[in-house]
């Protein structure tokens, strides 16, 4: 049920992709305290991305959950933009997260509802 999508103006190749996917998965497992087996993880490609008049590098993320609670966004947050720059070399100033609670009934999986 937790849904990360990741998107940034930075190259990244491949394999590189795939670790950090692997590693966001288990970021997000870990701090939500939900079951892996429910995170899903995106890592779009390089996209043309502007952020405070310029070209910089920068991330655009969204982290969707059931039951996610506002009371910890401020921690989310830290531990998004930390992992952003450890593994993008993208300063948390040029990083903006957007956090939603979904309702169980409003997200759908295996042929239903959670």
């Amino acid at each position: 049920m937790p849904y990360l999508k990741i998107q940034t103006n930075r190259e990244v190749a491949d394999d590189v992709r795939q670790e950090i996917l692997r590693k966001a998965s288990l970021l997000v497992s870990k701090n939500l305290g939900k079951p892996e087996t429910y995170v899903m993880v995106r890592f779009d490609p390089a996209q043309p991305m502007m952020f405070a008049g310029n070209n910089h590098p920068c991330a655009y993320l969204e982290l969707k959950s059931i039951g996610l609670l506002e009371s910890k966004t401020e921690m989310l947050s830290s531990v998004l933009c930390q992992f952003v720059n450890d593994e993008l070399k993208i300063p948390s100033e040029r990083i903006y997260i957007e956090f939603a609670d979904a309702r169980d009934s409003m997200w759908g999986w295996n042929s239903g509802t959670f």
